[in-house]
């Protein structure tokens, strides 16, 4: 089978992605540089698909690294490249580390993929290019807005660069994947979201303070104008948005695409409130959850759920698990990490 290379293959995104990538039948090569991850994911992926992928220790942003990993392995077919720092309030405090770690690492890989006789590259995109959307449910054709952030910049100058290379580059094709927000571990219990310091996102803020290790949890506004005052967001089971990812490369390596840029939202096409998945999480879990409601947070939108029409007609995909069992298996996860410390 063909040799895919994931970048940041070791995150929570990624690690989910390379196990379904192994079990269709790839030979993996993963490259991280684990500024946010953990060589022991490798174990966890390997146990779950019965297969080691190769890895290397790389820094992306190393141009003659890439260049140098490029010619040893030069039978590439395609890319999937997660590798980016994805913290919205650190990229407001160091926009430079932003900028130079998420867009020079894809110029030195467009580069090497330019070279290529032919290439298929995945890019790990964002709702957040949506902003706060004018239509609900978001769908592809919904414009771009300012960022809010600049690491929703990064993703917004990513697809840019991606779609003019793509314009000139006829040996190269890609799709970006909008996500929308990826929550949940695999079943196993082998590989879940590892967060390094305080979790910036809502799912592992919750498990770590069901765990006691967070005091409370804060919600951030209930005076939103939704049911319950609380913003909404489409959460993704990470398995779900894996297979999205395999079946999007399988897609670019069959000559299936339409044109060599697409652009796909994945999410589950329901918005869930930040009560609604507090109530999940107590439900599958048993637990009463310590949370208190305190003012807004800036930058928040209100509302983000991704119509799913097109990722559900020409990919073929449709997500199968539900919130519950992302809580279920975030908690699982969290009970095994922490048994593991």
């Amino acid at each position: 089978m063909d040799k895919i290379l994931v970048t940041g293959g070791l995150g929570f995104i990624g690690s989910h992605t390379v196990v379904e990538l192994q079990n269709e039948g790839y030979e993996v090569v993963i490259i991280d540089d684990l500024s946010n991850s953990s060589i022991s994911v490798l174990d966890g992926i390997t146990s779950i698909s019965g297969k080691k992928p190769l890895f290397e220790k790389l820094d992306l942003k190393e141009k003659a690294g890439v260049e140098n990993f490029f010619a040893k392995h030069n039978d590439i077919k395609g890319v999937i490249h997660f590798a980016a720092s994805k913290a919205v309030g650190e990229s407001v405090k160091e926009p430079l580390l932003y900028y130079e770690n998420n867009i020079s690492t894809l110029v030195y890989i467009l580069k090497e993929l330019k070279k290529l006789r032919a290439a298929s590259f995945i890019f790990s995109s964002s709702c957040t290019v949506y902003g706060q959307a004018d239509e609900l449910p978001i769908t592809e054709n919904a414009p771009v807005k300012q960022a809010e952030s600049p690491y929703g910049n990064t993703k917004q100058i990513g697809e840019e660069i991606i779609s003019d290379t793509c314009k000139v580059t006829p040996n190269l094709k890609a799709i970006a994947l909008r996500y929308f927000n990826p929550v949940g571990a695999h079943e196993s219990v082998n590989i879940g979201e590892l967060p390094i310091g305080v979790p910036q996102n809502l799912v592992p803020f919750i498990t770590q303070t069901a765990i006691g290790l967070r005091e409370q949890l804060s919600v951030f506004g209930d005076d939103y104008p939704t049911p319950d005052g609380t913003c909404i967001r489409d959460y993704i089971h990470v398995v779900d948005l894996a297979k999205a990812h395999v079946v999007a490369l399988g897609r670019l390596l069959k000559n299936k695409n339409k044109s060599n840029y697409e652009t796909f939202n994945l999410g589950t096409g329901k918005g869930s409130s930040v009560l609604e998945v507090v109530k999940s999480f107590e439900k599958v879990s048993g637990e009463k959850l310590n949370y208190k409601i305190v003012g807004r947070r800036e930058g928040d939108i209100i509302s983000a759920y991704a119509d799913t029409t097109k990722a559900n007609d020409e990919l073929g995909w449709k997500t199968k698990l539900s919130l519950d069992d992302a809580m279920r298996s975030a908690w699982n996860w969290e009970q095994k990490v922490r048994r593991n410390k």
